[in-house]
């Protein structure tokens, strides 16, 4: 095994440049420098980079780093915090060239708001890179705050120094505390924090400590005080590894003596693992390594005895202990048996490999699988998504139910299968597209990846998990920044699957939209997307004509709050038209759910902390909304920030396309339609509805007397539904609500489960909306452990509108028993009111 040499440790002398005890070498990897547009391509990549043109780069033969810029507004992404700007903290953090860094931002002190400057001191051509942050006594009430950023050669990590300078006439209150994000479990051992990528296969370990020397302070944890004409300065390191235990080696070493560890972990034919993970215990703490792609590993460890556990899915665990001598080095390379694991071949009836979902249900005694995280495509607890059917898996030997499936268009197959120690079985699966929806698309017109910030789903894994899920058409909508995921769709060979075009969701502390398409600029914050404002309505009107006019860009309300936007703008609990003119600014609203048929706007729920709580019923305002006279298109999508649980597929909607293939999708002929409310939302079931002249949703038509619907409705073979209801002018009609108790002639088995011709009596203009619902079953066949699998199989769409009188059409006012409701509702108040109406 060939071993690193000393100079490479991350050590104590290192440190000791900040007390000038070393002389600068005369020839230096270690460099600094401000972002132009001709190096752009400097910038490091990974999950989490944010770096754009402006920010600064600092890196030495190890590693590399991006410090963020003064320029206004300048943040890592939305979630780094919502209150304040971030200039002048670390932003990105990863190994030289590996493009993985896996930290949004690394904050000083918790350094946020506006600084007077970030500015290169020292480019390293000296030997050193220094880059300092400086908020000025001036602009923070007569109390300088200094950070510098240290980097040299062989150094694993950047020491970060603060320096706090009261200039003032008074106490200076602060918290020492470093913030950082992503804020997943952490690990403090010997003063160390370490912490691991959301993501362990990422194979990425943070170590962050306070520095005990000469001039600087190890400051306590909690607020500090600082005294007129006081200061005080003290730094930390923080360290870049492919693990958090490696992380951690490199500072621990730094306080006490330490050995090496080497090895590799093999199967039984001699060929390195590069799946495994190994577990280090010592003194009740236990921190995670993870061997390179050969299975090997070098480690510098603090000197003493560890209980090591070698992991890999679908292998037995080894248990060893192993001693680190001070100044030695040991070697333990131990083999693994033979994994077991299923292989898969995922086709349709042509013989196309299909990306799908495979699903794996432990069955007694054996458990379900925890195959990774939840945000994850590639193992995310009892799933796998896969962009292509060809894969495999690796789980623990036991007997599984295996559920394969490509949304809710084509078959599925479950099989038991049981896996023998060191076994392999094969599963050929062909999956046949049982419901025809020839002229429409499946779309999801609203997700999100990392990039927004608010979730650490890889981008790729979001594309992977839409196309298993036969999502076609998911425009990019990440959080405040203009993104575009065509270029992941092309890289995975999805492009025959799924289309896209670059959007935004513009998000803040209120009402938030989604807009397509517009054309990221990746040098700039935000990559150039606008920015959220209070007033709802001036969102949508920004977003209309930004980057230039465009009749086809749509705009749509996310998620309202229907109370608030329409009704109670001020949460007053009086009626003051909510935000006028909102509606007619956007092109729809997500009001969809599974609540279309319920009976009261209100819903008595619960808060975060257990306590009864007013709810709203978004689909019944919708519905007495729409009897007010305004004309507000519904579409639903999933708004996934995970793979699981909160993953794609549960809700969707379907709008009309001359073509069926997602490479030649047309997004604008996409948009017109749905700009036309030619929109239908479902969980499942395929839910066609025509009149007799041909109107489909979103169309307006004559008629006197009645008027004949024609309704059908295709199911999946893990989908049913037994009820159809008609509502007219949003009341659930009792003479039009078909179930298969009532109407078991007219429900089939099949996959068309519902095709009628049905009367409907009109005695004034009216909008109709036909709703198919699966009141007895589930969606657990499909989403197994997921949280879709309990919601229940529903579809409807938007309203076609009947004129009776041949005066056009008249909404008749009609709120549904209940005036419009209104914000600081009494429980006990709506609670009595929903009693005496079910009495």
């Amino acid at each position: 095994m060939k071993m690193l040499p000393k100079d490479h440790l991350f050590s104590l002398a290192c440190f000791l440049v900040l007390t000038a005890c070393l002389l600068p070498k005369p020839l230096s990897a270690t460099e600094a420098f401000e972002v132009g547009r001709d190096r752009r391509d400097s910038l490091p990549g990974g999950k989490e980079a944010d770096g754009i043109v402006g920010d600064f780069i600092m890196r030495n033969n190890l590693i590399e780093a991006v410090i963020s810029s003064d320029a206004p507004l300048r943040k890592a992404d939305m979630g780094g915090w919502w209150d304040a700007v971030s200039p002048g903290c670390l932003y990105d953090l990863t190994l030289l060239g590996a493009d993985n860094d896996q930290l949004t931002v690394f904050s000083p002190s918790n350094q946020r708001g506006p600084v007077s400057h970030v500015r290169l001191v020292e480019d390293g051509a000296q030997g050193e890179a220094v880059i300092e942050v400086l908020v000025s006594a001036a602009s923070h009430d007569g109390v300088e705050i200094r950070h510098v950023y240290r980097l040299k050669d062989d150094w694993h990590g950047l020491v970060v120094e603060t320096h706090l300078d009261n200039q003032s006439t008074s106490d200076y209150e602060w918290d020492p505390a470093d913030q950082w994000k992503p804020t997943q479990d952490r690990t403090t051992a010997a003063n160390i924090i370490t912490w691991d990528a959301i993501d362990p296969a990422d194979k990425c370990g943070y170590a962050v400590s306070w520095l005990d020397l000469e001039g600087f302070e190890t400051p306590d944890s909690g607020l500090m005080a600082l005294k007129p004409g006081e200061r005080v300065s003290y730094a930390r390191a923080i360290t870049v590894a492919t693990s958090p235990l490696e992380a951690f080696g490199f500072l621990a070493s730094l306080k006490t003596p330490y050995g090496r560890l080497v090895g590799q972990v093999k199967d039984p034919e001699g060929k390195g693992i590069g799946t495994a993970a190994i577990e280090f215990q010592r003194d009740e703490v236990s921190l995670r390594h993870y061997p390179d792609d050969e299975g090997q590993w070098n480690l510098q460890l603090p000197a003493g005895s560890y209980q090591m556990r070698i992991m890999d899915q679908g292998r037995s665990e080894l248990v060893q202990t192993v001693n680190i001598e001070a100044d030695q080095v040991m070697d333990v390379s131990p083999t693994m048996g033979q994994a077991s694991q299923i292989h898969f071949d995922v086709r349709d009836e042509a013989g196309r490999s299909l990306p799908c979902k495979a699903q794996f249900l432990g069955l007694e005694p054996t458990p379900s699988p925890n195959l990774g995280p939840e945000n994850r495509a590639h193992g995310c607890k009892d799933q796998y998504h896969s962009e292509s059917g060809l894969f495999s898996v690796a789980l623990s030997p036991g007997s599984y139910r295996v559920v394969v499936t490509h949304g809710i268009e084509f078959s599925h197959v479950s099989q038991v299968i049981t896996l023998k120690e060191g076994g392999s079985e094969h599963l050929s699966v062909t999956l046949k597209r049982l419901v025809d929806t020839t002229g429409w698309v499946s779309t999801d017109f609203h997700n999100h990846s990392t990039p927004s910030g608010d979730n650490h789903t890889k981008t790729d894994d979001r594309i992977i998990n839409l196309a298993a899920e036969q999502v076609e058409f998911a425009p990019t909508t990440e959080h405040n920044r203009l993104y575009d995921w065509t270029p992941h769709i092309e890289a995975l060979g999805l492009s025959a699957f799924l289309h896209s075009v670059p959007g935004v969701e513009l998000t803040g502390s209120g009402t938030h939209f989604n807009a397509f398409p517009f054309t990221p600029e990746p040098d700039t914050q935000d990559y150039g997307a606008p920015q959220w404002q209070k007033d709802p309505r001036l969102n949508p009107i920004v977003l209309r004509d930004f980057q230039g006019v465009l009749p086809e860009r749509w705009v749509h309300l996310n998620h309202p709050d229907t109370v608030a936007v329409f009704v109670d703008r001020d949460g007053d609990g009086l009626r003051d038209n909510g935000y006028p003119g909102l509606g007619d600014l956007v092109d729809a609203a997500e009001v969809w759910g599974l609540n279309i048929l319920a009976d009261a706007p209100y819903y008595i729920g619960e808060s975060a902390n257990k306590v009864p709580i007013v709810r709203n019923h978004r689909e019944f305002i919708w519905r007495q909304w729409l009897n007010t006279g305004k004309q507000l298109w519904c579409l639903s999508v999933s708004d996934a920030h995970s793979v699981h649980g909160n993953g794609v597929g549960g809700w969707r909607t379907y709008v009309p396309s001359s073509t069926d293939e997602p490479d030649k999708l047309d997004w604008k002929e996409i948009v017109r339609h749905a700009k036309a409310g030619q929109m239908m939302m479902t969980t499942g079931p395929f839910l066609e509805v025509q009149t007799e002249d041909g109107q489909i949703s979103g169309g307006a038509t004559r008629a006197q007397g009645s008027i004949g619907l024609k309704v059908k409705v295709q199911c999946t073979d893990w989908v049913q539904i037994d009820r159809i209801q008609v509502l007219v002018n949003s009341r659930k009609v009792p003479t039009l609500n078909y179930t298969r108790k009532t109407h078991p002639e007219w429900f089939g088995d099949g996959v068309v489960q519902f095709d009628q011709h049905l009367q409907v009596p009109l005695s004034e203009d009216s909008h109709l909306i036909v709703v198919a619902y699966g009141e007895e079953s589930d969606l657990s066949i499909g989403y197994g452990s997921s949280t879709q699998a309990s919601w229940k199989p529903c579809a409807y769409h938007n309203p076609i509108y009947v004129d009776v009188d041949g005066n056009g059409f008249q909404a008749n006012g009609d709120t549904l028993g209940w005036e419009l409701p209104v914000k600081r509702l009494d429980v006990e108040e709506v609670q009595a009111m929903i009693d005496q109406r079910t009495r």
